[in-house]
């Protein structure tokens, strides 16, 4: 039977976020029902707020969740009631990419990570007799309560703090994974990130523990440049000091092995072309505003430098096993991811989200009374 649980709910585009009651369905066939302890509020949130994913309103949102899993569907058997997980996107297991370890990108995963509804079309929401979007990134975790499957939770060690994990189900798995897995950037290599919010610091961070020889971080506010430099970044350029290729080239005359951008503005993707060196490789994550957003590559620089431009979904991770790997070098000091995060109560949500838009806090997660 439903359950009435609180949720974030968005009304119309653009409109704070309102704590209502909504009524969850009982897990399917291969769900689990997860009471959230704690949620990351992540850009994509903001951006599917806003309307730029298209969906219809009512929705409620939230995608990096961390909880206790109070209730299991059938056939779902490496979970179990009470475990503590971390909550991830949500993929299909059997289609090509999937069997090949390349969740992030499913044949399925527009459906099941943004098409507001279960794969078979229902939904897990409702309120007042009216369906709500949700399953956004196979949980809607923005509530007191979340059904997610059994792909998209990753079972975690109970001493773990709860309020710190979610944020590894979404942006942090995607900067550090772009790092290890996208990029693949060995040691010795040299790193360009241009932005130094949380997924540009995951970047960071994953560079340092792969002993990359110079990690440059560009960024305009001198208090994220300053943690950029605390986690591991050899140098940082403030963007408005000029010419981005540059103020990199200051640095290393033949530019960069591989630049990271997660801005998504097409102009400063642009500039980073400048500032690879010959066989580099430019990663792009940054979300455009506009999602007919394009870019211009120089065809002749292009091949003359024999440049790599690769797009990246979640750092090519599959969050059974990368977000373990990720514990484990929390655990031995190398991943210090906890040093993004503030923390504020859920009911607070709005003041969080003007908060992280500010530029006051890094890392915002919510964490429930």
């Amino acid at each position: 039977m439903p359950r009435t649980i609180t949720a974030a709910v968005t009304h119309e585009a653009g409109a704070p976020f309102a704590l209502e009651p909504v009524e969850l369905a009982d897990p399917g066939p291969g769900e689990v029902l997860v009471e959230i302890r704690a949620i990351g509020i992540c850009h994509t949130d903001i951006a599917a707020r806003d309307g730029i994913f298209g969906l219809p309103y009512p929705m409620v949102l939230g995608h990096e969740g961390s909880g206790v899993i109070a209730q299991v569907g059938a056939d779902v058997s490496s979970v179990a009631v009470g475990d503590h997980v971390a909550l991830s996107f949500d993929s299909c297991g059997h289609c090509g990419p999937c069997e090949k370890d390349h969740p992030a990108y499913c044949g399925q995963f527009p459906a099941r990570n943004y098409g507001g509804r279960r794969p078979d079309g229902s939904t897990t929401t409702t309120q007042d007799g009216r369906d709500v979007t949700a399953s956004f990134f196979g949980q809607s975790s923005f509530a007191t309560h979340a059904i997610a499957t059994e792909r998209n939770v990753v079972k975690v060690d109970r001493d773990l703090p709860l309020e710190l994990l979610g944020p590894l189900g979404c942006g942090i798995q995607t900067g550090a994974g772009a790092v290890f897995n996208s990029l693949d950037c060995p040691t010795g290599s040299s790193l360009l990130v241009v932005g130094a919010g949380p997924v540009g610091l995951a970047a960071v961070m994953a560079a340092k523990v792969r002993g990359c020889a110079a990690i440059i971080v560009s960024e305009p506010s001198a208090d994220r440049r300053a943690l950029a430099l605390k986690l591991g970044a050899t140098d940082v350029l403030d963007p408005r000091d000029g010419d981005l290729a540059d103020q990199v080239r200051t640095h290393l005359s033949d530019g960069v092995d591989y630049a990271f951008d997660t801005s998504g503005s097409v102009p400063v993707i642009e500039s980073i072309i400048g500032t690879l060196a010959a066989g580099g490789t430019l990663g792009l994550v940054g979300v455009p505003g506009d999602f007919s957003a394009s870019m211009a590559l120089p065809l002749i620089p292009a091949m003359a430098g024999g440049l790599t431009v690769k797009g990246i979904t979640e750092g090519d991770s599959d969050p059974q096993t990368f977000i373990p790997e990720l514990l484990k070098l929390y655990r031995d000091g190398r991943f210090p991811f906890a040093d993004l995060i503030t923390t504020f109560p859920f009911s607070a949500i709005n003041e969080a989200v003007e908060a992280q838009h500010r530029g006051e806090a890094t890392k915002v997660v919510l964490v429930h009374d």
